[in-house]
């Protein structure tokens, strides 16, 4: 479970999101919907631990009832995927995903994972694949299974089907739904588009400063 407790959010004087506060059960897609500029992708920022030192936050963050807005980046454990895919296009896709791979998984076992993570996303094969060489549809499975396997215990989604075109989003959204809730994380997304919000999910409105 992921809660959101009392955020606020400014940028100088200006209120960007004040006394936010939400909750995403295990396995659920909520949705944020709110202005360009209003601090969507700012909050996802804070949230990760990485908030650009001009903006100011207040607030509390749970996850499975513990507070970890108070904790390094990496001790919070939550995956996020953005717009574009931010692949190491000098490494091969395999290269790519064993770098999310926990410590805890080692020796065989390591590339073991990232094989059969490939075989379930149908993209088998892809191992040794130059990332400059894949669609844009393949860059983004790939981002979003690079964010899987460092198995975190909640995920983040900022806009990442904007850039495909419409058939490749509305296939790949829904595979992205159906993996996080295979998996039983909390999931929250921003997003201007009212389509990529899942049937039955969870929308957050919020107006800039209210």
């Amino acid at each position: 479970m992921l809660r959101l407790h009392d955020f606020s959010l400014h940028l100088g004087p200006a209120p960007l999101l004040t006394n936010l506060s939400f909750t995403v059960e295990n396995g659920d897609i909520a949705t944020l919907m709110a202005p360009s500029g209003s601090g969507k992708s700012t909050l996802l920022a804070w949230m990760v631990g990485a908030l650009p030192p001009q903006f100011q936050a207040s607030g509390e963050l749970w996850l499975n009832h513990q507070r970890i807005d108070p904790l390094p980046t990496a001790q919070r454990q939550i995956g996020i995927l953005f717009q574009d895919a931010l692949l190491f296009d000098h490494f091969s896709v395999g290269q790519n995903l064993l770098l999310a791979l926990p410590a805890s998984v080692k020796g065989a076992a390591r590339r073991d994972s990232v094989q059969q993570t490939l075989e379930r996303a149908g993209m088998a094969g892809f191992y040794a694949r130059d990332p400059a060489s894949l669609s844009g549809g393949q860059r983004a499975r790939i981002a979003l299974l690079r964010a899987l396997l460092a198995q975190p215990r909640a995920l983040l989604l900022d806009e990442p089907f904007s850039r495909l075109d419409s058939a490749l989003r509305a296939d790949f959204r829904q595979w992205v739904f159906d993996e996080v809730r295979r998996l039983r994380i909390p999931v929250l997304q921003v997003t201007h588009d009212q389509q990529d919000i899942p049937a039955g999910g969870q929308v957050i409105h919020r107006m800039s400063g209210a």
